[in-house]
C-alpha cells in the first residue's frame, strides 16, 4: 500500500492517510526526487519565455517576409511586461502555494501560460494587444505561479543541508531551456508563420505542463525531513513580516538586484555586442547565446552544490568577484574564442545567483514560509530584468559601443561581493 500524497490547503495529509504514510516512509526520498525532476522539467517547460527573442525577430520583418512589421521598441514590450509581471507574480504565488499547495499553484500556471501563448496566436499586422496580453500578462503570471511553486515543494522533502543542490537542479531547468526552445521555435515560425507558432506552442505546452505540474507536492509530515539529531528546535518559522525586520533581507535584496541587473544587461544584449565588437565578422552569436544557456544551467547546479560544502554567501562572494573580473576584459574581446570564455563566466555567473539566493532565503528564514519569502526578494530579479537590458541598449545607442555598460556592470557585481561580507544569518527569535 502506498501513501496519498493529495496535498489540502495546509499541504498536510488527512489523519486517516498519516498511517499509510508512515508504513511508506522508505518510499520517500524516491518520491522527493520525483518532485524535484518534475520541478525540473516544469522550469524547462517554463523557458517558452526565452522563445520571445526569437518570436521578435520574426514579428519586425515585413509582411512579405512573413512578419508583422513591428518596431523593434513594439516587439520589446511584451517580453519587458512578462518580466515585470513574473517577478511580481511572485509574492501572491509563494503566499498561494504556501497556503494551497504547490500542485494546485503550478497546474494554474500551466494553465494561465497556455492559454496565454494562444492569445497571442490572434497577433496580426497593426494588432499587437494580444501579444501584450496574452504573453505579457497571461504568460507573465503564469511564470510566476509555476516557477513560484516547484522549489519550495522540492526542498521539504530533503533535509537542510542538501538545499543548495536540489534547489540547484530545480531551477536548472529554466536556464537551460533555451537550449531547445529557440531552435524549436524557430522551426514552428518557418513552417507555421507566427499565429500558428503561439498556438501549438500553447496548446504543447498546456499538456506537459499539466502533467508535470500533477506531480509537484509538498511531503506528508510523517516522511518530512527531521532536525539533525543534537540541534536546537526551532523556536518559530519566521514570516515575512521577520524577515522585513533584518538588515539581512536588504543586503540580499541589493545583490540581487546588482547580480540580475549586471547578468540581464550582457545575456539580453549578447548577439548584438558580437555583432558590434567583431564588426559582422562573428555571425554565429546564436550559438553563444546557446553555450550561455547551458552554462547558465551548471552555474545553477554546481554553485547550489559548492554552497552546500563551503556555504552560500562564500561561494556569491566568489561567483560575484568572479563576474567582475571577466566583465572588464569585454571590451577587449573581438573573437569567438574570447566571446565563448566571457560568455560562459557570465552565464554561469549569473545562473549560479538564482541558485543561491533561494537556498540562502530558506537557510535564514525556514522552508514553511518560503515561498513568499523568496517571491518577495524574487522582485529584485524583476527590477534588474527590466532596468538591466534597457540601460545596456541605450548606453549602446547613446555611444555606439557597450563599454560603459560592461564597467557598470563590474562595479555593481563589486558592490555585491562588498555587501556579502557583512550579510549574516538574522538572529531571530519568536515571531
Amino acid at each position: 500500500m502506498t501513501a496519498n500524497y493529495n496535498d489540502d490547503r495546509s499541504g498536510r495529509p488527512h489523519a486517516g492517510e498519516r498511517c499509510i504514510a508512515a508504513a511508506a516512509a522508505p518510499t520517500g526520498i524516491s518520491r522527493g526526487w520525483a518532485v524535484v525532476f518534475c520541478g525540473l522539467g516544469l522550469n524547462l517547460a517554463l523557458g517558452v519565455l526565452y522563445a520571445w527573442s526569437v518570436f521578435a525577430k520574426q514579428m519586425t520583418e515585413s509582411a512579405e517576409a512573413g512578419g508583422l512589421g513591428l518596431s523593434k521598441t513594439e516587439a520589446s514590450l511584451p517580453y519587458m511586461l512578462a518580466i515585470g509581471v513574473f517577478a511580481l507574480m511572485m509574492v501572491p504565488a509563494g503566499r498561494m502555494q504556501d497556503r494551497l499547495g504547490p500542485r494546485k499553484v503550478a497546474m494554474a500556471g500551466a494553465v494561465l501560460t497556455g492559454l496565454g501563448l494562444m492569445v497571442s496566436s490572434l497577433v496580426q499586422p497593426g494588432v499587437i494587444w494580444p501579444v501584450l496580453i496574452g504573453f505579457g500578462l497571461m504568460a507573465g503570471a503564469g511564470f510566476g505561479l509555476g516557477y513560484a511553486a516547484a522549489t519550495p515543494a522540492a526542498i521539504k522533502w530533503f533535509p537542510p543541508e542538501k538545499k543548495g543542490l536540489i534547489t540547484g537542479l530545480v531551477v536548472s531547468g529554466f536556464g537551460l531551456a533555451p537550449v531547445y526552445i529557440a531552435p524549436l521555435s524557430r522551426y514552428l515560425l518557418t513552417e507555421h508563420g507566427v499565429s500558428g507558432a503561439f498556438r501549438i506552442l500553447g496548446a504543447a505546452f498546456t499538456i506537459i505542463a499539466l502533467a508535470l505540474s500533477s506531480r509537484i507536492v509538498n511531503p506528508p509530515l510523517t516522511l518530512a525531513p527531521q532536525p539533525t539529531p543534537g540541534a536546537a528546535a526551532p523556536s518559530a518559522a519566521p514570516d515575512w513580516r521577520v524577515m522585513l525586520r533584518t538588515r539581512s533581507f536588504y543586503l540580499l535584496y541589493a545583490e540581487y538586484t546588482f547580480a540580475a541587473l549586471a547578468g540581464l544587461m550582457i545575456i539580453g544584449h549578447l548577439a548584438k555586442i558580437i555583432a558590434v565588437q567583431t564588426g559582422g565578422v562573428v555571425q554565429t552569436g546564436f550559438m553563444l547565446v546557446a553555450s550561455m544557456a547551458v552554462f547558465n544551467a551548471m552555474g545553477r547546479l554546481m554553485a547550489g552544490m559548492l554552497s552546500d560544502k563551503f556555504g552560500r554567501i562564500r561561494t556569491l562572494m566568489a561567483v560575484c568577484l568572479t563576474q567582475a573580473c571577466v566583465m572588464l576584459t569585454f571590451p577587449g574581446l573581438d573573437g569567438m574564442v574570447g566571446f565563448f570564455v566571457g560568455s560562459a563566466v557570465v552565464g554561469f555567473s549569473y545562473g549560479a545567483c538564482l541558485a543561491l539566493f533561494p537556498a540562502t532565503v530558506a537557510d535564514y528564514w525556514g522552508a514553511k514560509n518560503f515561498g513568499f519569502n523568496y517571491g518577495i526578494l524574487f522582485t529584485a530579479w524583476g527590477l534588474g530584468g527590466v532596468f538591466g537590458p534597457l540601460l545596456a541598449g541605450r548606453i549602446a545607442d547613446a555611444t555606439g559601443s557597450y563599454t560603459l555598460a560592461y564597467y557598470i556592470a563590474a562595479g555593481l557585481m563589486l558592490a555585491a561581493a562588498a555587501l556579502t561580507t557583512i550579510t549574516k544569518k538574522p538572529q531571530t527569535s519568536r515571531a
